[in-house]
């Protein structure tokens, strides 16, 4: 497995961040809060970096410069995607779409199963658990309490995904560090 670079370090922020403001947002789906707000804005603010980060690091290379890896990824996203879709539609029609949220990140958390070794990062795995984990606690706070399971589930993923691309950053400065050594 190959060492993750500052460049895909980066590209990592861009993406779980925006997707982090996406969770928050999902979060309010019942009632605003400040705090989902802030935590929306603090995510795009981290993809900002983390975009940065990734274009100032172009010689570094990337997973995705691999022909091989780069059609991995997309087969695994267009079949997550896929599957969102169809369980979402499913969901819907069974009169049950409070649970979608459900669905969808239990399904993103199980994709970053084998996409950890095609982004040569293993700590999407320990991601992949929290992401179900959260999942499954959105499902019995949604089945036993009034509280919307895009509540559990948005608070609980973008805390994840926020965390998760602070921790990519870190990785990607660290390593710019180790570089100007």
């Amino acid at each position: 497995m190959r060492s993750q670079t500052r460049r895909d370090a980066g590209f990592t922020a861009v993406f779980l961040g925006f997707f982090a403001s996406a969770w928050f947002g999902w979060a309010q789906a019942d009632q605003s809060s400040a705090w989902l707000t802030a935590g929306s804005i603090v995510s795009v603010l981290v993809a900002v970096i983390g975009l940065v980060t990734g274009l100032r690091a172009p010689a570094e290379g990337s997973a995705m410069k691999d022909r091989a890896a780069s059609r991995r990824y997309g087969i695994i996203v267009g079949i997550e995607f896929a599957v969102i879709f169809a369980g979402a539609i499913l969901l819907g029609r069974l009169g049950q779409p409070d649970y979608i949220p459900v669905w969808v990140a239990f399904v993103v958390g199980i994709h970053f199963v084998p996409l950890a070794p095609v982004l040569g990062d293993p700590l999407l795995r320990p991601l992949a658990v929290a992401t179900c984990v959260v999942a499954v606690a959105g499902l019995i706070t949604g089945l036993a309490t009034d509280v919307a399971p895009s509540l559990v589930v948005g608070v609980g993923t973008g805390s994840l995904l926020l965390a998760y691309s602070l921790q990519a950053l870190a990785r990607g400065a660290r390593r710019r560090a180790e570089s100007s050594l």
